[in-house]
Formats: C-alpha cells, structure tokens, sequence
C-alpha cells in the first residue's frame, strides 16, 4: 500500500482543522461569545483517567488547554488521513466529502463528550448546535478541498 492517501488526508485534516479554528474564533468576534471549555475538560478528564499528573494548578490549566487544542487537531488529521485511505480509490463529490468528514468528526467529538460527561448534546439549544454544525462543515469542506486539490491530476504529474 502507498502512503501518500493517508499522508495527503493528513494534510488535509491539517488544513481543516485550521478552518474550524477560524470559523470558531470568527464566531466568538461576531457574537462576543467566550471560548468553549469543552476542549481543556476534555483534556482534564482524559489526562485524569489515564492518571497524568499535569503539575500545579496553574500550570495543570495551561497544560489543559494546550492539550485540548492538541486533541483537536489530533481528532482532524486523524480523521483527515482516514478519509484519504477511505476515498483513494474512488471519487466522491465534494459536498458528499464534505458533509462525511465534517459529520464524522462532529460525532465523534460529540459522542466523546457526552460519553466522558462533560455535555449532553441532547440538551443543547439550536444555536448550540449552530455553533459546533458550521465550524465542522468547515473542516469537512477544506478537508474534502484540499483533498482533492492534492489529488488533482495536475498535481499527479499526469
């Protein structure tokens, strides 16, 4: 097997996940809303469970939300690469690509938090899910971009 599927997924979920990130922080300007928590609880609830020490608490805070932006990313290139080795036979349209990979990694955030406790999306408002729906169908949309520009024939050499 050739590891450039899985190496341009990774890329692409690399360049997704700045996408997230962007459209994240473009909402916090836009409607004055402060950061979400959700990925340095993540980060103390995983670190608790595999017992990591992550020092003082000031320094355990920090470490948190470093690692929690770290999961993240982790989280999108992972499924980036996956994605690459999942479509590097076939041609999937962008839209379908798009909405596979935001709504994957969408779900699998989701089912992580809920599953470690730390929200219950069954709960969650309509702007709630506005606010985790679009950043993730950014991500899905300039992973599934990327993806196929780094694909394109021209970039093939043929």
């Amino acid at each position: 097997m050739r590891s450039a599927p899985v190496v341009d997924g990774a890329i692409a979920g690399a360049v997704g996940s700045a996408a997230l990130d962007i459209v994240s922080y473009l909402d916090m300007v836009l409607r004055a809303r402060p950061a979400s928590h959700v990925p340095d609880e993540t980060a103390g609830r995983l670190t608790d469970t595999a017992h990591v020490n992550l020092g003082s608490e000031p320094q355990a805070a920090n470490r948190r939300s470093g690692l929690g932006a770290l999961f993240g990313y982790a989280t999108g290139i992972a499924a980036g690469a996956a994605f690459g080795l999942l479509a590097a036979r076939r041609r999937i349209p962008l839209p379908v690509a798009a909405g596979l990979l935001g709504g994957g990694v969408m779900a699998t955030t989701d089912g992580s938090i809920a599953a470690l406790g730390i929200s219950d999306p069954r709960t969650w408002r309509r702007n709630d899910w506005l606010s985790d729906l679009v950043p993730h169908l950014a991500y899905g949309m300039a992973t599934a971009a990327t993806l196929r520009r780094l694909r394109s024939p021209s970039r093939r050499g043929g």
